[in-house]
C-alpha cells in the first residue's frame, strides 16, 4: 500500500512534468507584479487554504534565501473577516469581498481548489477578473468553472485531492524559487 501510494504521486509527478511551462508563465506574471508594486492575494479551502498561507508566508518572509519581503497576503487566515463574511453574506463570498476591499488592477490572485468547484475561490477568481487582477489558478485534472477568467491555469493531472495537494506544494515552492530568481534574489 505505501508504494502504491507513493507511486501514485510520482506518476503524477512525471505526467505534470510535462506541462511545466505553465509555471514559467506563472512566474513571470508574478514577478512582474512585484515589479511593479502590486501584490499577491492567495485563497482556498482546507488544506488549500493552509497552503495559501504557506505560499504568502514563503513570498513575506523567506524561502530559502534571505532577501527582501514580498508583498503577498493570504486571504484564508483572517477569522473575524471570515466569519462575519459568512456570517452576513454567505460562505460563497468570504473570498470575493477581501478582493474587492484589497484587490487593485494588475495584482495577482492565486487560486487554489483541487476540483475547481469550490464556489467562494470561483467568485473571487470572478471579482479579481472585474477587477482586472491577474490569476492563476491552481486545480486538480478539471478545469475549473470560472477557466476562461484565468491568466494561467496549473492543473495537476490527477483526481486524488492528496496527491493533488502534494503537486500543489511542490508547484508553490517552484513559484516562489522561479520568482527569487528573476528578481535577482539569487
Amino acid at each position: 500500500m505505501i508504494a502504491d501510494r507513493l507511486f501514485r504521486t510520482i506518476h503524477t509527478i512525471e505526467k505534470f512534468i510535462k506541462q511545466s511551462e505553465l509555471l514559467l508563465g506563472a512566474s513571470k506574471i508574478i514577478s512582474e507584479a512585484i515589479k511593479n508594486g502590486n501584490k499577491l492575494l492567495f485563497c482556498g479551502n482546507g488544506g488549500s487554504a493552509s497552503q495559501a498561507q504557506h505560499f504568502a508566508a514563503e513570498f513575506v518572509v523567506r524561502y530559502s534565501k534571505n532577501r527582501a519581503p514580498l508583498p503577498a497576503i493570504s486571504i484564508t487566515s483572517d477569522t473575524s473577516v471570515l466569519t462575519a463574511g459568512a456570517n452576513d453574506f454567505g460562505f460563497e463570498s468570504i473570498f470575493e469581498r477581501q478582493i474587492e476591499a484589497l484587490g487593485n488592477k494588475n495584482d495577482v490572485l492565486i487560486a487554489i481548489s483541487t476540483s475547481g468547484k469550490s464556489k467562494n475561490v470561483n467568485r473571487a477568481v470572478k471579482k479579481a477578473h472585474e477587477k482586472k487582477m491577474k490569476i492563476i489558478y491552481l486545480c486538480g485534472e478539471k478545469l475549473p468553472g470560472p477557466h476562461r477568467l484565468c491568466d494561467v491555469i496549473i492543473n495537476v493531472p490527477s483526481r486524488y485531492s492528496a496527491v493533488i495537494q502534494e503537486i500543489h506544494e511542490i508547484i508553490g515552492h517552484i513559484l516562489v524559487e522561479l520568482v527569487e530568481k528573476e528578481l535577482n534574489y539569487e
